[in-house]
């Protein structure tokens, strides 16, 4: 186990530590192909922008906009458990680099944006474990890829997006691109009447600030599964602490000319984004790992991927088959 573990966090940490002109999101795509091509019990299907505007995708094809890469929904099923049990999806922000778009970031460690598909990285790296378990579960990992650029073409701050469930989103800030690209990932998991979802991504600067680089944000709208998450990370010791998600909250993503707005303000900025999220997870359980904060190490000489949370994620799947 702790080999198996070990490669998929390694293979994590290749992805993540890869620069924006090598890892895109046709990149990435085509790793998973690969993925596929070596194992029987994985198959992955890609899904371009055509097909993406075709099931009214409008929230992630949002972020694409702006940049001449083409946004790409990355879908890996691993199927090695009963043919009728219910899948557990797993969906990771694959945002392969991330300037804001309009609402552009400072140059100071910019670079460090091409850090922020650390979610789809622990995908990858949660699946090729699983594999090398042989662990008797069917698990489906989601990686919505984008890269958010600023162009002619790129959406505006005050634009408005209809995304996959129908719900009309007010963009006030491109760099909260994470969510959109996330929600009608969301979205698209309903049709495989999932038993749980995890959303991997790293989506706050407030969770840094929150909970530091040691521990992941968590939020939920199931208790069990929250707890089996927590669980999960204390004993991989790779830990996540949960954060309250109240309806208070969803107040300040208000807006007055949409069902909602891509951003609630400075306060509680982790706990709102869990909140636009939740609204795409009415009809299954479903939990939220900000990872914004542990996905990778900063600093000029000690910069790179953590492969976090893929410890986590393993663990909670080896406690449902008991091992």
């Amino acid at each position: 186990q702790g080999q198996a573990i070990a490669k998929g966090k390694n293979l994590a940490r290749t992805l993540g530590n890869l620069p924006g002109n090598l890892c895109h999101p046709a990149y990435l795509a085509h790793e998973a192909k690969n993925l596929a091509k070596q194992h029987s019990k994985l198959t992955t299907q890609v899904l371009g922008e055509k097909q993406m505007r075709a099931l009214g995708m409008n929230a992630l094809l949002s972020v694409s906009a702006g940049s001449e890469q083409e946004a790409q929904l990355i879908v890996m099923d691993y199927k090695n458990g009963k043919p009728n049990a219910k899948p557990i999806v797993l969906i990771g922000k694959g945002i392969t680099f991330d300037s804001g778009g309009i609402s552009l970031k400072p140059a100071a460690t910019m670079d460090e944006m091409k850090f922020d598909m650390g979610g789809a990285a622990s995908i990858f790296g949660v699946l090729q474990a699983i594999i090398a378990l042989n662990l008797p579960l069917n698990v489906i990992g989601i990686v919505a890829a984008a890269e958010n650029m600023p162009s002619g073409t790129a959406s505006r701050p005050g634009d408005v997006v209809t995304a996959m469930a129908g719900k009309t989103i007010e963009i006030l800030n491109t760099d909260a691109e994470g969510r959109l690209v996330l929600c009608d990932a969301m979205t698209y998991a309903e049709r495989y009447q999932p038993a749980a979802v995890v959303d991997v991504a790293t989506l706050t600067g407030a969770c840094v600030i929150a909970l530091g680089h040691s521990i992941s944000g968590l939020l939920s709208n199931d208790d069990t599964l929250a707890d089996a998450l927590l669980a999960a990370g204390q004993y991989a010791a790779d830990r996540a602490w949960r954060l309250p998600m109240n309806e208070d909250y969803q107040q300040q993503l208000a807006s007055t000319v949409a069902d909602m707005a891509n951003v609630g303000g400075r306060a509680a900025g982790t706990i709102t984004a869990a909140c636009f999220l939740s609204r795409f997870a009415e009809n299954y359980p479903w939990a939220h790992l900000d990872i914004a904060g542990t996905a990778w190490v900063s600093g000029k000489h000690k910069k790179g991927a953590t492969g976090r949370p893929v410890g986590l994620l393993v663990q909670y799947l080896l406690d449902q088959v008991g091992r």
